[in-house]
């Protein structure tokens, strides 16, 4: 594993936690409910071409959460300013679920110090039809279970959720998420109608089989990002990044390398 630096920074009232690794361009990496406790390989893949930042959003991990922060607007302002703090210029922003609905709320806001933005299965938007599970009605093992197209990696995760070690972070983790995606659900109503406004190149991936956020939402974010690209990862549910790596980074590596 490469070499990981940990670090904390005072921003906006928060306790911000934050790691980095590989060098290069910077990338800006937002984590999905599942938070950091599970040090995704795609990281250390990226890190061989990026300098990966990857904080705790507030809440989650090591980080604090302020009381005044209510939602995910708040969370795209943090980073936002974080980006200014370490006068970062054009960085490339991938977020995954909760992250990519983060990044899609900084991006309709300012894209000035961005570079381009990469989302896996974000949340964000209602699609009328298309089915989204209420993960806050189901108990964490079940929930990682859903998240994987694979049987035997489904049910390692889920074996892994329900582990002790792994119980106070899930439900520190489910708090958190609920403070930004309870009501309503993973979605801000107002997100698809600014979505006109993301001006740097945007990749779109999904898994085919997600189960968590059915890919019809694919379709909806590619056709209101304009000039976005979609790409299905074949085989893989909510956690392509995780499950299909090979696949996932090497569209990633050749979007990111454009």
């Amino acid at each position: 594993m490469t070499s990981i630096k940990t670090e904390t920074i005072e921003i906006d009232d928060c306790k911000l936690n934050i790691r980095r690794v590989g060098r290069g361009r910077p990338l800006l990496w937002l984590h999905g409910t599942d938070g950091l406790a599970e040090w995704p390989a795609l990281i250390e893949r990226l890190g061989e071409q990026h300098e990966v930042i990857a904080p705790d959003h507030p809440g989650f991990g090591d980080s604090t959460v302020p009381g005044w922060m209510a939602d995910v607007s708040d969370l795209a302002y943090l980073y936002l300013d974080l980006l200014k703090r370490f006068g970062l210029e054009r960085v490339d922003v991938v977020g995954h679920s909760l992250g990519g609905w983060i990044a899609l709320e900084m991006a309709v806001r300012q894209t000035q110090r961005m570079a381009s933005l990469a989302l896996i299965a974000p949340a964000g938007i209602h699609v009328k039809g298309a089915s989204k599970r209420d993960i806050f009605m189901i108990d964490p093992d079940e929930q990682a279970r859903l998240a994987y197209a694979d049987s035997a990696l489904a049910e390692a995760a889920a074996i892994r959720a329900s582990a002790g070690k792994y119980q106070e972070m899930a439900i520190a983790n489910r708090v958190a998420s609920a403070r930004f995606g309870w009501n309503p659900r993973f979605h801000n109503p107002r997100l698809e109608r600014w979505l006109h406004r993301v001006d740097v190149p945007t990749l779109v991936m999904w898994g085919n089989e997600d189960r968590i956020f059915a890919p019809e939402h694919a379709e909806a974010f590619m056709r209101a990002i304009p000039g976005s690209r979609l790409a299905m990862v074949e085989k893989a549910g909510h956690m392509p990044h995780m499950e299909r790596l090979d696949e996932t980074h090497r569209v990633l590596a050749q979007f990111l390398a454009r």
